[in-house]
């Protein structure tokens, strides 16, 4: 990667931390069809490791609101879902790897728009961590489904936990990766650079936390999603 290309990374990924900060989720929503089109090797992996530093300080701070409940069932459905995903991110080649980050961002933002009005029940969120499991060992884009699931809910339970569910389920889906041999020495130095941009993002995250509730955020956070995800599906479309 070119000097102009590590600023990108690392500017994506610092938003897409103070926006995940603010709202309970969204960084790699934002930061992770562009990374993939930058360098293929930052996803999953690498953007997984930055996003699993940014859900421990974000769940150390919300950690007053987490639902506990909701969280055992969510991590229940995410082991199969894990599974899953790394068994298929060890059969794909790396513009795979980009085409499915793309087209599962697109589907988390159709997801997102639609406004289903979801219950955090055991049955849905059973079935939201199977897909949210999947997503993220795939695509490093894991968020969305959990967020459905809790988009009703108030701002600080969202955050404190999708956050808390993301900090395990991150941790399951990295060691999936080491184990199909999807996460060595390369992946794991890109980590560290990733850390730097999502610990910053995260300091900005409670300005961003205090105008959730002016309703323009979440519109904002589908709209870059879906361009990014747009970008790299496009550089092997044309």
């Amino acid at each position: 990667m070119t000097g102009v290309e590590l600023g990108i990374a690392a500017v994506v990924v610092a938003i897409g931390a103070a926006v995940q900060g603010g709202v309970g989720f969204g960084m790699n929503l934002i930061a992770a069809p562009i990374l993939a089109v930058l360098d293929p090797t930052l996803v999953p992996g690498p953007a997984l490791a930055a996003a699993l530093v940014l859900t421990i300080l974000v769940a150390a701070r919300d950690r007053a609101t987490i639902d506990r409940r909701g969280v055992s069932f969510a991590l229940a459905g995410r082991v199969p879902g894990t599974v899953i995903g790394a068994l298929l991110i060890a059969s794909i080649p790396d513009e795979g790897v980009t085409v499915t980050v793309g087209l599962a961002v697109l589907l988390a933002v159709a997801l997102n728009a639609t406004r289903l009005g979801l219950r955090p029940t055991p049955p849905i969120l059973l079935t939201a961590g199977v897909v949210s499991g999947f997503a993220s060992t795939v695509s490093s884009v894991g968020g969305p489904p959990m967020a459905v699931v809790y988009a009703n809910e108030p701002g600080p339970v969202i955050r404190g936990t999708l956050s808390f569910i993301f900090v395990i389920g991150a941790a399951m889906s990295l060691v999936a990766l080491v184990a199909v041999g999807d996460f060595g020495t390369r992946e794991a130095g890109a980590s560290l650079f990733l850390m730097v941009p999502g610990t910053l993002g995260f300091l900005a995250s409670g300005w961003v936390a205090g105008h959730v509730d002016r309703g323009k955020t979440r519109t904002a956070v589908l709209a870059v999603a879906a361009l990014g995800a747009l970008t790299a599906l496009a550089k092997y479309a044309l």
